[in-house]
């Protein structure tokens, strides 16, 4: 069965690019789209998507409160943000909104596909551009939240950086020559350090604390 993905971006020529990219996807296909966020929520309403992928800028209501709203009527709803920048502020305010992925325009197309992909899976994603930002936050020493960075050990600050950057923990273990199963540990002990529950909050507190000390 293939994943039903609704697109809401105000840019009408952007809007339909993306509509070819999707629909030359075998898993994948439109079923409607909007350049208004007040349109959002009744179309997934009558659709059903899967993934929604949301302009942030949009007339009538922005992206993060269209999104808001969408996941209070549809939760199990997946959302994609898309943007022309790769802002903290944004990052932060469609995480916090209920995003699952973030992926700025200049990368919408591989990426994208990569996005609607990993949401589908139950994985949180951001494009390289914010997730560059993410990594470079990840090695900060303190936080604005009582709980350092600097109190973890150096093998958690790498698995934190990692995860924050979505990979899973396989490949993190990859990565870092050791098993899945320790890389499960060191997930579990960061986010009891930091009084994090899932990788949606560990990603947003990453990125809220991108101007840490050094």
């Amino acid at each position: 069965m293939k994943a039903r993905v609704l697109l809401a971006d105000d840019h009408r020529m952007l809007r339909e690019a993306l509509h070819l990219l999707l629909h030359d996807q075998p898993d994948l296909e439109v079923v409607a789209q909007t350049g208004s966020g007040l349109d959002v929520a009744r179309l997934a309403h009558e659709t059903l998507p899967h993934v929604v992928c949301m302009d942030i800028q949009m007339p009538g209501m922005d992206g993060i409160e269209a999104t808001r709203t969408l996941l209070a009527l549809l939760p199990s709803t997946k959302v994609v943000a898309l943007s022309a920048h790769a802002d903290t502020r944004y990052v932060l305010d469609m995480l916090g909104a209920g995003a699952s992925a973030y992926v700025t325009k200049a990368e919408a197309s591989e990426e994208l596909l990569r996005a609607i992909r990993a949401v589908l899976r139950g994985r949180t994603y951001l494009c390289p551009d914010v997730a560059g930002l993410v990594a470079s936050a990840a090695s900060g020493r303190s936080t604005g939240t009582g709980a350092p960075v600097a109190a973890l050990g150096a093998r958690e600050r790498q698995v934190l950086k990692l995860v924050a950057e979505g990979h899973t923990s396989q490949a993190i273990g990859e990565k870092l020559f050791i098993a899945a199963s320790t890389v499960e540990v060191h997930r579990r002990n960061i986010m009891r350090k930091l009084n994090l529950h899932s990788v949606a909050e560990l990603t947003r507190y990453v990125v809220k604390n991108e101007r840490v000390e050094r």
